[in-house]
């Protein structure tokens, strides 16, 4: 939108006075280049009143008439460009006070001087000359400096032009800087002590401060915020007073709670501007060291409560605390110090209430985030104590109550304050079982909205798997799983439009499926309780989510059925709480059957538990070993349509482990089962590939009821290789059959070294003309049959070399 008249209007006004600032300011500085080497000259011709004259002149550029060209010309200076003068001229003045100090200590008398210099016709100009020439005998030690410091700061109330008024009193601070009396006891009465330093510099305060508040009054209203700013950048002027006071060495604890702090407190209060009293307050809490907090905190806190209500208490509670907890951090060992620190979680849980109290239109995010900043001092300053914790939050759920704030909606000033609230203990303790501890903290985060507490869930997960929190007991786990309850179910104030993004779903179920391998109890019958208290709260909320936290829960059970079998010299009970694992995990798998998840999941499960059940081998373990590895092939038979080839290869592998563990009877049915299924694969090259696999469950099998006998069923590895033979016969493409009976070649190698009776050097033989009669019609150009004629080169060239078992075979 294109500006309005009024505001072209006024942008150009606003122009127009930068460029005038520019031009008073440039020619300014160029009449003080002037008037001050008109006074150095002067002064090197030993001429003091001219060159207090030329002083005068070059002090006139501060004032609001400055004489330019014998002319009089209006002085309106920004704070900016007007501090930019000020410099000027101070440095230039300086050059007076050295002369009058270097001629008077050549024992030059200038009598009269200090009430020469108030005969100046201007204000400004007699009062910088006063202040210059009032040092000059404090240093010189002419006249009294209890009278000079008293007269000089009274003599400033001249000017009441706040502007004007706080750089002249902002350079009586600089020039009196080290002239200060810093005794409790002067020798002379006439140099005056400390509280003459005190009364001086608050004195000095109190009128600088009532000029800077006078500042916001000035002007038109809708120049408001612009006097904000400029006020903003002079507050340094006011501040320095503070300054000067803490650099008194003679102010001990007792002069500041007695005398000090109780009339800056009272200056602060009254000017009741909220600029003012902020930056004071926190400028008191900077400036003064850590042992006049502690004695003080409690008069401090009670003057927060009586401060203007636009004041950001927050702010200045926040910056307190931060200076109480490094006093804290570096604690001192004097007893009464301890005794003093132990009372300031009080004062300040305390009269932050009252502060509260005091500001009944405080915005309920401020009000947190007070508590907030008392919650960090009770962690930070006493980790041990959980009671300190509990009371903050506890006052935090009352005043929720109070105002009857329940689901408090995500995006909202006070929900933000609230989530930084409850990290705090996350992140300093760095053990979510300690929150388990504060009662409050669950009540507290339960006035977060679904969203919100599953932005908590997330932090704290990360947290946990961030410092590897092991959680050793039930009851933890309990509280545990509680608390990231959102995570793990839909709660009943999910919106009911609330939709999540499906990586991000991923991400917070990923999250809790880590956390169960943090869940490691060095009791294994309390893990047990454990993976069992995690399976009732995992297993009934849908099917989207058991498919990962499930997984993982079957794994720790596993791990624990071997940790079991370590302990079985000292648990004679071992063997059925195994037993009584396995049954579990059978049931959990099953839960992931029911809910319809892709079956190849739970097809592996079943197969590595039954690789598992085969290692630890307890008593009686055969059912439970059928069931699982039957529980694998209905899978296979019923749910998986793809890589068929891939899944009856791990059945065999899998089989070929286990097998030693069956009687003959499951065994032999297991075995006749793999070849089944190995021949009905669809592709003639898998079948014939997977049934060649299966000569190795009819070879070096031992059942568990022989004896140890090793069943070496010759005649059953022969007829699976001929059945390979015919099947790799049947495929069309040539190159695909010489590959695979290239493959056929070598398991007949292997079994006719392994001293397979049934494989016969005319059987290697027919196959081996077999494969030379086909390789004559492969295009060798291809890469694929280059690579299959070597692989049959090779295991020529291994016959070759064994010749002696291989006697008779037709090269």
């Amino acid at each position: 939108m294109p500006p309005t008249n009024a505001s072209n209007t006024h942008n150009m006004a606003s122009t127009s006075s930068n460029l005038t600032q520019d031009k008073q300011l440039q020619d300014a500085k160029v009449s003080i280049k002037t008037d001050a080497l008109l006074m150095k000259k002067s002064l090197d011709k030993i001429e003091l009143l001219d060159g207090i004259k030329h002083a005068s002149d070059m002090l006139n550029k501060l004032s609001s008439i400055a004489k330019m060209n014998n002319v009089d010309v209006p002085m309106q200076l920004s704070p900016k460009n007007y501090y930019e003068i000020y410099m000027n001229v101070t440095d230039e003045l300086r050059h007076l006070e050295t002369f009058m100090i270097d001629e008077f200590q050549k024992g030059f008398k200038f009598d009269d001087l200090y009430e020469l210099v108030q005969y100046s016709p201007a204000i400004i100009p007699r009062l910088y000359l006063l202040i210059t020439v009032g040092t000059v005998y404090i240093k010189i030690q002419e006249y009294s400096r209890k009278i000079i410091l008293k007269d000089l700061v009274e003599m400033c109330r001249g000017v009441q032009h706040p502007l004007r008024g706080l750089f002249l009193r902002n350079y009586l601070l600089q020039c009196t800087k080290n002239l200060l009396p810093d005794c409790v006891v002067s020798d002379n009465e006439e140099d005056g002590d400390i509280n003459d330093s005190i009364e001086f510099i608050l004195l000095n305060f109190s009128e600088m401060n009532k000029l800077w508040v006078r500042m916001q009054h000035q002007g038109h209203t809708r120049m408001k915020e612009k006097r904000e700013q400029e006020r903003k950048e002079l507050r340094l002027l006011v501040g320095t007073n503070l300054v000067r006071l803490s650099q008194l060495e003679s102010i001990n604890v007792d002069l500041y709670s007695s005398t000090v702090l109780p009339r800056l407190l009272e200056q602060v209060v009254n000017c009741n501007d909220e600029i003012a009293q902020e930056y004071l307050m926190e400028c008191i809490i900077q400036v003064f060291p850590d042992e006049f907090h502690v004695k003080t905190l409690e008069m401090y806190l009670k003057a927060c409560t009586n401060l203007h209500e636009d004041v950001n208490i927050r702010n200045v509670i926040t910056s307190l605390v931060d200076r109480f907890i490094k006093t804290t951090v570096k604690l001192d060992t004097d007893e009464t110090a301890t005794e003093q620190q132990a009372t300031i979680f009080d004062i300040f849980s305390r009269q932050i209430s009252e502060i509260i109290s005091s500001r009944p239109n405080m915005a309920v995010h401020d009000i947190v985030a007070l508590h907030t900043t008392v919650l960090n001092l009770a962690i930070k300053c006493y980790p041990d104590r959980i009671d300190y914790v509990d009371k903050v939050l506890e006052i935090t759920d009352t005043i929720f109550n109070n105002m009857n704030l329940d689901h408090i909606q995500s995006n909202s000033q006070v929900s933000k304050e609230l989530i930084k609230m409850l990290k705090i203990p996350i992140d300093l303790y760095k053990d979510i079982l300690k929150l388990l501890r504060i009662k409050y903290y669950t009540i507290l985060y339960e006035h977060l909205d679904y969203v919100g507490r599953k932005t908590m869930c997330q932090y704290l997960l990360n947290n946990a798997l961030e410092n590897e929190t092991k959680i050793e007991s039930p009851d933890d786990a309990d509280g545990l799983l509680q608390l990231i309850n959102p995570l793990i179910v839909d709660s009943s104030d999910k919106p009911a439009d609330y939709e999540q993004d499906a990586e991000d779903f991923i991400e917070e179920q990923t999250l809790v499926a880590r956390l169960i391998h943090l869940m490691q109890s060095p009791n294994l019958d309390e893990q047990f309780l454990i993976i069992n208290l995690a399976r009732k709260h995992f297993g009934a909320f849908g099917k989207d989510r058991i498919r990962y936290t499930l997984p993982p829960l079957v794994f720790r059970a596993y791990e624990l059925a071997y940790n079991y079998k370590q302990t079985s010299e000292q648990d004679e009970k071992w063997d059925k709480k195994c037993d009584k694992i396995f049954k579990f995990c059978f049931q959990t798998i099953n839960a992931l059957i029911k809910a319809e998840l892709p079956a190849e999941l739970a097809f592996r499960l079943f197969l590595n538990g039954s690789q598992v059940l085969c290692e630890i081998a307890y008593e009686n373990c055969e059912n439970i070993l059928y069931e699982f590895i039957s529980q694998a092939i209905a899978l296979y038979d019923e749910d998986i349509a793809t890589n068929k080839f891939n899944s009856i290869s791990l059945i065999i592998g899998t089989c070929q482990k286990i097998l030693h563990i069956f009687g003959e009877e499951n065994c032999d049915s297991l075995r006749q089962n793999c070849v089944n299924r190995a021949a009905k694969l669809l592709k003639k090259p898998d079948q014939c590939r997977a049934v060649a696999l299966c000569t190795n469950l009819f070879w070096n099998c031992k059942p568990r009821h022989s004896d140890g006998v090793s069943l070496r069923d010759a005649q059953k590895v022969n007829e699976c290789l001929k059945k390979c033979v015919k099947i790799a016969a049947q495929c069309v493409d040539t190159s695909a059959q010489f590959e695979l009976h290239v493959e056929i070649l070598n398991y007949y190698i292997h079994y006719f070294e392994m001293q397979n009776e049934n494989i016969t050097i005319d059987m290697l033989n027919e196959l081996i003309a077999k494969i030379k009669q086909d390789s004559t019609g492969l295009d060798k150009s291809q890469n694929e049959c280059q690579m299959i004629l070597e692989q049959f080169d090779r295991s020529l060239n291994y016959m070759r070399k064994k010749s002696i078992v291989f006697d008779g075979i037709l090269f």
